[in-house]
């Protein structure tokens, strides 16, 4: 009963327009239908982006910045490995730039070491990256993934239970702390592990992890500076990892700070008295502020010059 109750929570949720972290997918997902302009400029470059459904024959690159750009050339994620299997398969969003699809093998693979018997993948990137219809606003290229805080089941899932099972919340009803009844040592390890890879630039986890991360975290607490709190990122981490070397179009994001980022900043958070929703609602970009490169790849659905 407490599982349909949540379903239909987020059913309703998704039928608002509202991004949730565990939207559910679906057994039977259906190609988008035409659009009505679309050599329009001023057309959201997310309906061109998510009606590609394969990555171009090209050199891998990602061009331009996490929120703002695509990819080129990008490799795909295999839904099921040893150590990882891929969720919500109608997304089709398992693919990234080669380093990051190696950055999640190589950490699954470490991560069974610590206790955790292997990663479930959520988003990745699109096939040619870009703005999502839904989900996300960063994403756009290939360098960003999401890892659920639930541990591979001990089988291969099916495809009904990779669009439908739920991740687990680690954060209280209140949003302040986490759940004590949820929160162990080994999530602190997993985080602990993917902030060990240099590569890894920032794992953005909702703020009330951060604040247990800084509390119970002994030892060795150099990592603390890669977990960023933002809203949302209760059922799942965000891992980030910087520009890769062939790809001089890429954006590199501000550097973190070398501090823990337990102090005054993170307090910000919890002066509310809730949640704000995971993802504001903004604007949709039109594809004519993409870069020139990135309005390249939809050029045959836009007609743009």
């Amino acid at each position: 009963m407490a599982n349909l109750l949540i379903r239909s929570i987020v059913i309703l949720l998704a039928g608002c327009g509202v991004a949730a972290a565990q939207d559910l997918g679906t057994m039977h997902p259906k190609a988008l239908p035409p659009l009505a302009h679309p050599d329009d400029p001023k057309t959201a470059a997310k309906e061109l982006f998510g009606r590609e459904t394969k990555p171009t024959q090209a050199t891998a690159e990602s061009i331009g910045y996490y929120t703002n750009g695509c990819i080129t050339g990008a490799a795909t994620l295999p839904i099921t490995g040893p150590t990882w299997q891929v969720m919500r398969l109608s997304r089709n969003r398992n693919y990234g730039h080669p380093n990051m699809v190696s950055l999640l093998e190589r950490f699954s693979k470490k991560a069974t070491k610590i206790g955790w018997h292997g990663l479930l993948v959520g988003d990745m990137a699109q096939p040619r990256g870009g703005p999502m219809i839904n989900g996300h606003w960063s994403h756009q290229v290939g360098l960003d993934a999401d890892v659920w805080f639930m541990p591979m089941p001990d089988h291969v899932l099916t495809r009904e239970e990779r669009e439908e099972m739920m991740s687990t919340n680690l954060v209280a009803d209140d949003w302040k702390d986490v759940n004590p009844e949820r929160w162990t040592q080994t999530h602190i390890a997993l985080l602990k592990t993917v902030a060990s890879f240099p590569e890894v630039e920032r794992v953005l986890v909702n703020p009330a992890i951060k604040k247990a991360l800084c509390r119970d975290v002994t030892g060795d607490r150099s990592w603390l500076h890669k977990m960023r709190p933002v809203a949302g990122h209760n059922y799942h981490f965000h891992v980030r990892i910087g520009c890769p070397k062939d790809s001089p179009h890429c954006r590199e994001q501000k550097a973190t700070p070398h501090d823990e980022g337990c102090g005054k900043d993170l307090d910000w958070w919890f002066k509310r008295s809730t949640e704000e929703p995971h993802g504001v609602a903004r604007k949709p970009m039109p594809i004519s502020q993409m870069p020139l490169a990135c309005r390249d790849l939809v050029r045959d659905k836009v007609g743009l010059n």
